[in-house]
């Protein structure tokens, strides 16, 4: 009864909200692992178990990945790309 609920509902949705319901998840997935690395690399316990069971549809992942992974002195590094100041 429960798995003919979940595909009625899926297939009385529109093309369009199938879309970005996929669209969606992609995001939040893509958002979610680069995080979770990044915390796990960091050895930032309390933040990869929040990350790993709150589903926040990738906000709190671009939070952690901007403010508060430990970052190393002179170097931007988001996506691993490092960045360094140069003097002209």
């Amino acid at each position: 009864m429960f798995e003919s609920w979940i595909l009625g509902g899926l297939l009385g949705m529109g093309a369009g909200m199938i879309a970005l319901f996929v669209a969606l998840l992609v995001w939040s997935a893509v958002w979610k692992a680069i995080a979770l690395w990044k915390s796990g690399r960091n050895s930032q316990l309390a933040w990869f178990i929040v990350m790993f069971i709150v589903n926040t549809v990738g906000i709190l992942e671009i939070v952690y990945l901007l403010f508060f992974q430990k970052k190393k002195k002179g170097k931007f590094s988001f996506f691993n790309l490092k960045l360094t100041r140069q003097n002209a």
